[in-house]
């Protein structure tokens, strides 16, 4: 009797050592009225706040490590805010930072988390940076605070019908100039050369990934995705809005009947590898259709939450699996125009030509080659691994292409991966060396900032990380 007693003790200490939780929340953190909506050529002054930005939390533990996401409704955003925002909440909570994996979701119309030039590394905080550390803090904070026993699962599904390569070639081996004065062989949005467009030149990810949290009665807690599409656009003028991302936020706690919960329910769409992907089908015959304002994007934005709901419905959600992540820095060399470059930019700019008669924006691009110049000969940048349960996630610091996060996804150990761009910094695209060969804006000097086998370097480095987490 007393060695039942003991053994049921013991089992029932084992479950309660072994629960799962889950907690989430977001913090606003819209800039004011005024502040320059990066994205463009140019950064205008917001003058309306269509739809409020935030940063979206979400905490896991499974009673012995906790994993932190954080995705900014934001273009990019610099490592410095991170980091600082990893050493507030580390400081306050004990989390790791290897455990906290933040991400900017890469809209459009959102005020600039990447200082006063983005073209400088290492620049001290401005004002909105400082805000941004302050709220990513409070919302993990807020995320723990609302942790509770809690479910999980994952799945993915298919959306195909919004993502094209935006990398066209060419027919006959034309080329199209460029602002340093050659020729490209790709050419990126290609709606002037309608009619001499041969192919696509990469891939893309049709899938969309989620992981779902739910209470142990069953009410949703969160829902994190990822889907491989750049921002889809069509905003008013000089409006703040956090773009499909934010759109779908809304449709899947809808979709889920997750309004008016305490805790909120909080929906989480986080930017896969799509650095040549966006909503444009260049290969389509006829006239494009023509959209209102946030019409395009609430269609994207619903397709893909509608999508996430069918294949939830299929999905079993676990009582516990195991959590674990690993990080590491990566010393990468920065790209560093000729000296024939920065003698042709400064020329450029003894004169520049006004935007409206500069289709290559080569005054631009002078500047960035000038600020190129002033780079360090090498940056490093965070490369993270999650893994949850038989689930991995990678994360990059770059606007990273499709064929990239397809590598990871075919090459990792584990049944199911997905990849999470511009996380812990933004350092702009990465293009893979076959795509550095064919040219085009993801691979000019300032669009582009670091060595030709980057995207090497780095998929090689998540492989060991896998590794290192797989149990």
């Amino acid at each position: 009797m007393l060695r039942a007693s003991l053994s049921a003790l013991i089992l029932f200490a084992a479950a309660q050592a072994q629960t799962f939780r889950a907690g989430a929340a977001a913090s606003n953190i819209t800039p004011p009225l005024g502040s320059g909506i990066v994205g463009g050529w140019s950064a205008p002054p917001a003058a309306h706040i269509h739809d409020e930005l935030h940063a979206r939390c979400l905490v896991l533990d499974d009673s012995s490590k906790k994993l932190v996401f954080v995705v900014v409704d934001s273009v990019s955003v610099n490592r410095e805010v991170f980091d600082e925002a990893k050493r507030l909440i580390q400081s306050a909570t004990g989390i790791p930072a290897a455990n906290m994996m933040m991400s900017a979701t890469h809209t459009h119309s959102a005020s600039s988390a990447r200082g006063e030039n983005p073209m400088v590394i290492g620049a001290p905080l401005d004002d909105y940076q400082r805000f941004l550390v302050r709220r990513i803090a409070d919302g993990v904070q807020r995320a723990l605070n609302n942790l509770e026993p809690a479910r999980i699962g994952w799945g993915k599904g298919s959306v195909p019908q919004h993502v094209f390569n935006r990398r066209w070639l060419l027919k006959d081996g034309k080329k199209a100039p460029n602002p340093f004065g050659g020729e490209d062989i790709a050419v990126m949005n290609p709606g002037r050369y309608r009619g001499q467009l041969l192919k696509p030149a990469g891939p893309v990810n049709p899938e969309v990934y989620f992981l779902s949290v739910e209470s142990t009665a069953g009410r949703p807690i969160a829902l994190l995705a990822n889907y491989w599409l750049h921002y889809v656009g069509g905003v008013g003028p000089r409006h703040i809005s956090a773009d499909y991302f934010g759109v779908f936020a809304e449709r899947i706690r809808r979709l889920l009947g997750a309004d008016d919960q305490d805790p909120p329910f909080v929906g989480i769409l986080a930017n896969g590898p799509c650095a040549d992907v966006n909503n444009i089908n260049y290969g389509a015959t006829g006239p494009e259709p023509r959209y209102k304002p946030y019409e395009k994007m609430r269609i994207v934005a619903n397709d893909v939450a509608e999508e996430v709901l069918r294949v939830r419905k299929t999905v079993q959600h676990r009582d516990w699996v195991s959590l674990d992540a690993a990080a590491a820095d990566l010393t990468l060399a920065m790209r560093k125009p000729s000296p024939e470059l920065v003698e042709r930019a400064r020329a450029i700019l003894v004169n520049p030509p006004p935007d409206a008669n500069d289709p290559l924006h080569t005054a631009i691009y002078a500047r960035r080659t000038l600020d190129a110049s002033r780079w360090p000969a090498t940056v490093d940048i965070v490369v993270q691994v999650f893994r949850i349960g038989e689930l991995g996630i990678a994360a990059i610091p770059f606007e990273t292409f499709t064929e990239t996060g397809l590598e990871i996804k075919s090459r990792s150990p584990f049944k199911d991966t997905f990849t999470i761009e511009l996380a812990n910094g933004g350092l702009g695209y990465l293009p893979t060396p076959e795509q550095h060969d064919l040219g085009g804006y993801e691979t000019w000097l300032g669009t582009n900032r670091v060595e030709r086998e980057a995207s090497r370097k780095i998929v090689a480095r998540i492989m060991d990380l896998f590794g290192s987490v797989r149990r």
